[in-house]
This record gives C-alpha cells, sequence and structure tokens, in this order.
C-alpha cells in the first residue's frame, strides 16, 4: 500500500497530481511559456519515497533534476470543488521533490510523446511527513528552501504561484475529481538542477517541517 504520513499515521495514496510551470521564473529557466490553466501531469503512487529510503537513480538517465515544491494531501475529496472552498478539503501540508529526468523528458517532448518515463519512476516523488492543515493559516503565505550539500539551490515563496492551491484544487476536481488521499504536488521555483550520486539534500518548509535524502 502506498502511504504517506500525516504526523504519526499513515494515510493511503491515492492519485498523485503534478502542477508544471507554476512559477513564471521556472518556466523561463526551462524556455517554456506560462500556460493560461494549470498544466496537469501524474505520477504513479509507486514513485513515492520517504525518508527512510534513499534516492536511485534510474540507469537510463544522466541528467535527473531536483524540484522542490509544496506538496498538499487530500483529505476529503469531492468533484465540482469551488475555489472559496477548496481549502477546506485539505488534510495537510508538507515538502517535495518531483525528480525529472530531464534529458528523457526533452526527448520525449521533442517527439510529442509523454512524461511518463522521466517523471515517474520509482523514488520519483519524494514526500516529507505531513503536517495538519490546521496548522497552516494561509498556505499561499509559506517559504520553503531546498539545500544540495549545504549549498542553497532553490527558495520558493507560494506566493509567486501563477495558480495558487485553491486553484488547483478547484481545477483538479472539476476535471478529473478528487479523492480522499490524492496528493498535489504544486510546482516548483527557479533553481532545477542535476544531481548525482552521494548528494545530500536537505528540504525545509519553514515553520513547518523539514525533510532530508541521500542520493545512492
Amino acid at each position: 500500500m502506498a502511504s504517506v504520513k500525516l504526523g504519526l499515521q499513515p494515510v493511503r495514496v491515492g492519485n498523485i497530481f503534478c502542477i508544471g510551470r507554476n512559477y513564471a521564473a521556472h518556466a523561463a529557466e526551462l524556455g517554456n511559456a506560462v500556460e493560461s490553466e494549470p498544466l496537469v501531469f501524474l505520477k504513479p503512487t509507486s514513485s513515492l519515497l520517504d525518508e527512510s529510503s534513499l534516492i536511485r537513480l534510474p540507469a537510463y538517465s544522466r541528467d535527473v533534476h531536483h524540484e522542490c515544491e509544496l506538496v498538499a494531501l487530500i483529505g476529503k475529496g469531492g468533484d465540482d470543488i469551488a475555489p472559496e472552498q477548496a481549502l477546506s478539503h485539505v488534510a495537510g501540508y508538507g515538502i517535495g521533490l518531483d525528480l525529472t529526468a530531464r534529458d528523457v523528458q526533452s526527448e520525449a517532448k521533442s517527439k510529442g510523446h509523454p512524461w511518463t518515463k522521466a517523471k515517474g519512476f520509482r523514488g520519483a516523488a519524494c514526500v516529507s511527513t505531513l503536517v495538519p492543515a490546521a496548522g497552516v493559516a494561509d498556505p499561499q503565505r509559506l517559504t520553503f528552501d531546498l539545500r544540495v550539500n549545504g549549498q542553497l539551490r532553490q527558495h520558493g515563496d507560494t506566493g509567486l504561484m501563477l495558480f495558487s492551491l485553491a486553484q488547483q484544487i478547484s481545477y483538479l476536481s472539476r476535471l478529473y475529481g478528487l479523492s480522499d488521499g490524492d496528493l498535489i504536488f504544486t510546482g516548483t521555483p527557479e533553481g532545477v538542477a542535476r544531481i548525482v550520486s552521494g548528494d545530500a539534500l536537505e528540504l525545509e518548509l519553514h515553520g513547518q517541517v523539514s525533510a532530508s535524502w541521500k542520493v545512492a
């Protein structure tokens, strides 16, 4: 059973929704256009990785990038959720890594193929322990950092999201429906870069939770 921890309680994970290009500076650093609606892709639950495990880079890639982001856990699913009600459906918040085999993704994009091989390998969805949503007054007023081997690589401010979490929840519920236990990776800021064997990654959602992973 694929699960994450909400405090000390394991929660079974349903779908893993990810939002791409949700920070303008990140879209610019990869030469991508800003989208007029959320850009959604999925990761399989087999890609989930908690802090008890090492990150193992896929043998078919030579350019795996870190993408640090706020992660939200849906506690109460639904369809056609209004933005004004969306945050009441969140059970918890955490910090995570959307790992991306960038060389594989670039090749797939050039051929018009799906990105699953680049985004869905085992261990590609790293998620911290989650904190209860009741302890987060406003998810659009959070900051987070990623350090690799002690050096700051990414700094995020959720207030700079192009699509707020409430908008994301409303959009996903309208198009796909949301279920209890779904995770949403809300997008990464600029500063994505390659990770290699031996790297130590430290993530912090300021005032809430921290997490760390080592690359095998």
